[in-house]
């Protein structure tokens, strides 16, 4: 009776300080091996590091005109830093999608990790992948040339990394609704469309900037350079400021919906 009297009859609180600890670690451990994973491949590093590199190197080394209050060589290097930033989360969030659509999820449920620390790890995956370009495209630019106050430096590049986390949403809602093995080429490819549109990857005016006004990476990218320029484009048009900031709000609203949607028609059809 002694042994029964002395024998806890609560245990659960030390359960659930268990289960806890055990999921933190399951969702560290996945972390660092996605991390090392997506790090080690080199396709699509190359795409999200290497090329907005390559095209900071072709475009804009050598841009000594004066723009705003740096110059063209600043212009185009914040410009492929968001498209390598938008390149990396959109592709992460994109494939958490597809992992748990073709059957990771399965094995995911088999962790201690919850379905809510699996989003928060592959978020947390996104944004360190995107600081990789935004850091080594910023590094080069540094080093050959491009110029502009300490602010620009600072708020562009803080804009891009931040902002970027936009296109995780975008990579949820374009893999949720198509839900196919090429959904995240899918994403990829009208990234590279909107890059165009968007005034990112070189200069539009006319008609071109007056449709790319309205697609989503036109705000994202006009923010990253507004400390740079004060809403002045390359081509000479002007935006106020509360012109992308309302590009972001309502493509982050319009990307939130789409992603839930998809998600909640995946649901039913399981």
């Amino acid at each position: 009776m002694t042994a029964l009297a002395d024998t806890p009859t609560h245990p659960t609180p030390l359960l659930w300080g268990q289960a806890a600890r055990s999921g933190v670690a399951a969702a560290a451990g996945f972390a660092v091996l996605d991390l090392r994973r997506r790090l080690r491949n080199r396709v699509e590093m190359f795409f999200v590091v290497a090329l907005p590199a390559f095209m900071y190197l072709v475009f804009g080394l050598g841009s000594e005109e004066t723009l705003g209050s740096g110059n063209v060589a600043m212009y185009v290097m914040l410009s492929m830093a968001a498209y390598g930033a938008v390149s990396a989360t959109s592709g992460v969030a994109g494939s958490a999608v597809l992992e748990r659509t073709l059957g990771w999820g399965r094995q995911l449920a088999l962790t201690p990790m919850r379905p809510l620390t699996f989003v928060a790890v592959k978020t947390v995956v996104a944004m360190v992948v995107a600081a990789v370009p935004v850091s080594l495209v910023l590094a080069i630019g540094a080093a050959t040339g491009a110029r502009g106050e300490a602010s620009d430096w600072l708020l562009g590049g803080l804009v891009v990394w931040a902002g970027s986390a936009l296109f995780a949403v975008y990579g949820v809602a374009v893999c949720s609704v198509f839900r196919t093995e090429n959904a995240a080429g899918i994403a990829s490819g009208l990234v590279v469309v909107m890059a165009f549109l968007g005034n990112v990857f070189t200069p539009v005016d006319g008609l071109v900037l007056d449709v790319g006004r309205f697609t989503p990476l036109y705000g994202y990218a006009a923010l990253a350079r507004y400390p740079l320029t004060d809403g002045w484009t390359a081509s000479g048009a002007h935006d106020p400021l509360w012109l992308p900031v309302a590009n972001v709000l309502a493509w982050t609203v319009i990307f939130t919906l789409t992603a839930l949607w998809g998600v909640r028609r995946g649901r039913e059809r399981v």
